[in-house]
């Protein structure tokens, strides 16, 4: 059929067939179209890569994951379109109810991935799991683990672009799977009590995070970037008797956590990981500046540290406002309204947006004759804090004259041209 199709389509579309899998797939346009044969499937129990033999209808449907999805319609001319239903998944549909064709343990058994994707259709249908169904993963849970973590990370991706991604993770936290495949993220959860002083529970509030970020972006990464921003709070958490419980620290922690996070997740290593470490160690910057007298030089600071990610830096920020008291939240946003305004008035004042050092080290290595050394990094940071302070203006032949000045005053000479 898969072969047919492609023929009909034309050189527009490719053809791909996978005999070992009884499976091909045609791409066309923005579509694409995937063709499998009656088949049965299982896992062994220690393997990730699944048996595939063919099958009749009744055991390709028997081995579907859910009851919505073991549905068929007939192509062929004597019953065209005609809908076999077996395990009455049109009645769960409109019940808005996830349930296993078969015994649940012995579908989960069978591929344990589909536990998640049982929590990730929950979530981005908002829809039920049966009770039964749900039992059935809090019981098989460690089966997971069979699974390879590339699988496990797209069905996590699909949770977290669902439209209310705290749902899912609610999910995976009550079905014993989260400390499984994200234990980092279990380890949030709890509350602390110490002479009567006791701190939010950090896996809610960034659940609620992830939901308020959600609202204003469909972008994974800034998503991720929601359920990182707070992830070394248990590894930087004290008890201090004056002020209570402190998380110093934990910003520039979880920010070195990332790198490894992505890793293991099977993540991209590249400018996704680097968006997402740097709003993770940034993450408190902006709120630090509420303060009606805070300075330019401040506002310059953080312009230069976030650079083109301001803007979902402060996204990030106005996300993390979180409270049980809405007046709270709402007094939060109004301060945080003035920092947006400041650096506003800022970037069009002094132009700072994804500033760059106008003075290049290679520059300072040929206008003094240097080779590579820290002296030439400490020149480049004095232009850089120049600038930031209001000294001179971000401008080339401001920044050389300086550059030459501080320069002389090191007994550093000028090479003449």
């Amino acid at each position: 059929m898969a072969q047919i199709l492609k023929k009909y389509l034309g050189d527009s579309a490719s053809l791909a067939i996978y005999k070992q899998f009884g499976t091909a797939c045609v791409k066309y346009q923005k579509l694409e179209i995937e063709f499998v044969g009656a088949r049965k499937e299982s896992y062994r129990s220690e393997s990730r890569k699944p048996t595939v033999e063919e099958g009749t209808l009744e055991e390709d449907q028997n081995r579907r994951d859910f009851t919505m999805n073991a549905l068929a319609i007939s192509l062929n001319e004597k019953d065209f379109g005609e809908l076999t239903d077996p395990f009455d998944g049109i009645i769960d549909v409109k019940k808005k109810s996830i349930k296993t064709p078969l015994d649940p343990e012995e579908t989960f058994s069978d591929d344990p991935l589909r536990m998640l994707r049982a929590i990730r259709f929950a979530s981005q249908l908002n829809f039920d799991i049966e009770s039964d169904t749900f039992l059935a993963i809090q019981k098989m849970n460690l089966r997971i683990s069979i699974i390879s973590q590339e699988r496990i990370t797209t069905e996590l991706n699909k949770i977290i672009l669902s439209e209310k991604p705290s749902y899912g993770f609610n999910l995976l936290f009550q079905s014993g799977l989260l400390k499984i495949i994200f234990p980092e993220l279990q380890k949030l959860h709890g509350v602390q009590i110490r002479e009567g002083k006791s701190h939010k529970d950090n896996f809610f509030h960034t659940l609620q995070v992830l939901d308020n970020v959600s609202k204003v972006t469909d972008d994974l990464w800034l998503r991720w970037a929601a359920i990182l921003h707070d992830i070394a709070k248990p590894e930087t958490q004290r008890f201090k008797k004056k002020v209570g419980w402190t998380f110093h620290g934990h910003e520039d922690k979880g920010a070195q956590w990332v790198p490894g996070i992505f890793k293991k997740m099977k993540l991209p290593l590249n400018e996704h990981m680097k968006l997402v470490q740097k709003l993770v160690r940034l993450h408190l910057r902006p709120i630090a500046l509420i303060s009606k007298n805070v300075t330019d030089a401040a506002i310059r600071r953080l312009m230069y540290e976030a650079g083109d990610e301001i803007d979902d830096l402060l996204m990030l920020c106005k996300a993390d406002i979180t409270s049980k008291n809405n007046n709270r939240v709402q007094q939060y946003l109004m301060n945080f309204k003035h920092v947006e305004d400041k650096i506003q008035k800022v970037e069009s004042k002094d132009s700072l947006r994804n500033f760059k050092n106008p003075i290049t080290g290679e520059k300072i290595m040929e206008i003094f004759n240097l080779e590579p050394s820290r002296i030439v990094g400490e020149l480049k940071e004095m232009v850089k804090e120049a600038i930031i302070e209001n000294k001179i203006p971000n401008q080339y032949d401001a920044a050389l004259e300086y550059i030459k000045k501080e320069g002389k005053s090191q007994g550093l000479v000028f090479k003449q041209k």
